[in-house]
Parts: C-alpha cells; sequence; structure tokens
C-alpha cells in the first residue's frame, strides 16, 4: 500500500464529537471547534487495471469514533471511499455518523503528512454546517481531528 494510503488509514476516519448549541436547537447555531480521535476497524482495497497501485484503484475505510475525554466507547464511525489518481494522490468522500446526526467531507488528499479536508454539509444538529477537517496522525493505529466548523 502507498504510503499516503497508510496515513489515509490512520488518518481519515475521525470526526466530531457531538455539539452542543447555546440555545439547545436542532442545528448548530454558531462556529465551533472540535476534537477526536479514531481507530481502524476495517480497510479494503480494490486494484483495478494493471496489478499495483494506478489510477482508479479504489480504498474504502470504516473507523471507529472516539471522544476520549467524555467515554471510551465509540461515539460513532465513519465510511470514507477514496479513489486514487495516478498522480500520487487521491480523491476522497467520507460520511462520519454520529449520535446527533451526520457530516460529510471530501476533497484531495496529495501528502504524506497533516492535511485538511473540506466539510460539505452535514444531517441532523450538523444539518448547515461548513468547515475543515484538519487530520494528524498521532500514532501507528490511531489520528486526531481537528474540526473548525461554521455555519
Amino acid at each position: 500500500m502507498p504510503k499516503h494510503a497508510q496515513m489515509l488509514v490512520v488518518a481519515l476516519g475521525v470526526t466530531l464529537a457531538t455539539a452542543m448549541t447555546a440555545s439547545g436547537s436542532p442545528t448548530l447555531s454558531g462556529p465551533g471547534t472540535i476534537r477526536v480521535t479514531s481507530t481502524l476497524e476495517k480497510h479494503t482495497h480494490v486494484d483495478l487495471g494493471k496489478k499495483g497501485p494506478g489510477a482508479g484503484d479504489v480504498d474504502f475505510y470504516r473507523e471507529l469514533i472516539y471522544n476520549k475525554r467524555i467515554t471510551q466507547q465509540p461515539i460513532g464511525h465513519s465510511d470514507v471511499t477514496c479513489t486514487s489518481t495516478g498522480s500520487g494522490s487521491t480523491n476522497c468522500m467520507g460520511t462520519y455518523l454520529l449520535p446527533r446526526g451526520k457530516i460529510v467531507v471530501g476533497g484531495v488528499i496529495g501528502s504524506h503528512q497533516a492535511y485538511v479536508l473540506a466539510v460539505l454539509g452535514g444531517t441532523g444538529l450538523y444539518d448547515n454546517v461548513r468547515g475543515s477537517l484538519t487530520v494528524h496522525p498521532t500514532g501507528k493505529s490511531e489520528s486526531e481531528a481537528l474540526f473548525k466548523l461554521g455555519v
């Protein structure tokens, strides 16, 4: 597996813990920053075309999402699909399923280090959310994510 794909395995399955709003409304009403961690539960690689890494290869990731400041149990999970562009980067789309809604992220990952993806939208509490996701690997099988959210 290419090094950037390994970083993706470690880093992409991170997302938001539940966010609370001051008004108690069913959607996020203001900017916020949330940190969570994740661990890989399952990775499936589909090698398309010629044997070995190449354009069109697809990777599917399932990760468990944690907010260990609150509980040691998972608070949700993520499902992420990444397609190799053939140029050393991957185009990824992910959905993060959380107790009070879902968040969708996407973008191209071209670096082996920390990276940023766009928050494209959500449902439930995250119905009107926009912003960015910054991912930092913290260990072999764990990563940390920082979501900067706006509405």
